[in-house]
């Protein structure tokens, strides 16, 4: 059985992917819709300003606060192993350190990095941004659904134990 500082781990890490699945999912389904319908390169100005101010500790801490907790997770579940609620901490885990955090750190944030250089003035800017907006949307779905699903497994080991 889950007890003591595992099971409040668990319940906060499980909470916490939740709070980032919705961070992503709203991205994915408001926000980006929203800067592609903005006319010329309006958009990606926009982006550029999100992409700066989204590195605060808030975001930061929510996102990279709930890797440590997950890596915590894995750990125990190694320890915890033959236990009936160890695979989900497991799969959890890797799920949103996979999902989430590798698809972010390989992904979005070299993609971002290029956005912040291209001038909104420059002929080619709007095939850049429309280009842009379309894979890093695809990509975005990746990180809600491991941050999601993170949190439906680690609340499935809550319950099996």
């Amino acid at each position: 059985m889950i007890d003591g500082f595992l099971f409040v781990l668990t319940v906060v890490t499980a909470v916490a992917c939740g709070l980032v699945a919705g961070f992503f999912f709203a991205f994915s389904t408001t926000v980006m819709k929203a800067l592609a319908r903005l006319q010329g390169t309006q958009g990606m100005t926009a982006m550029q300003s999100i992409n700066v101010v989204v590195i605060n500790p808030l975001f930061m801490t929510a996102l990279f606060g709930t890797a440590i907790a997950c890596v915590v997770l894995v750990v125990a579940s190694v320890i915890e192993w033959g236990e009936p609620y160890a695979v989900y901490l497991l799969l959890g885990g890797v799920l949103y350190l996979v999902g989430a955090i590798l698809t972010t750190i390989a992904y979005h944030v070299p993609r971002n990095d290029a956005l912040a250089t291209v001038d909104p003035d420059s002929p080619d800017a709007e095939r850049h941004w429309r280009q842009y907006a379309k894979t890093w949307t695809a990509a975005n779905h990746v990180r809600t659904v491991g941050a999601l699903v993170a949190a439906a497994l680690f609340t499935v080991a809550l319950r099996v134990s």
